[in-house]
């Protein structure tokens, strides 16, 4: 597993909304049972409430998607299947979009 490694949501129920997540995890504690892990959300695409510093637009396979910083959470490392994308060349924007919930904007 490697940071910025994108995976289909492990979690059936909310795959509608959240096709994907994002490995977010620093590979300096690959030894950790969990990895955390931000949605990336098909809901709110458009929409210009969502402060961009907050919630990144990105796309996998063509489809425009938000990464959701501030639903950052957990997920066993066993869930995470093959990874489908990378979003490492966009490490910058995703790093400071966490620093965006801990910091502020």
């Amino acid at each position: 597993m490697a940071q910025f490694d994108v995976y289909v949501n492990p979690q059936l129920a909310s795959r509608e909304f959240v096709p994907y997540v994002l490995d977010v995890q620093s590979d300096l504690i690959n030894q950790l049972a969990t990895r955390l892990v931000m949605p990336l959300s098909r809901v709110g695409v458009g929409d210009v409430k969502l402060p961009l510093s907050l919630c990144p637009p990105v796309e996998i396979d063509a489809e425009p998607l938000l990464v959701l910083a501030h639903m950052a959470a957990p997920v066993p490392a066993r869930l995470l299947k093959k990874p489908v994308a990378s979003l490492k060349h966009r490490a910058s924007e995703i790093s400071a979009s966490m620093d965006a919930v801990i910091s502020g904007f």
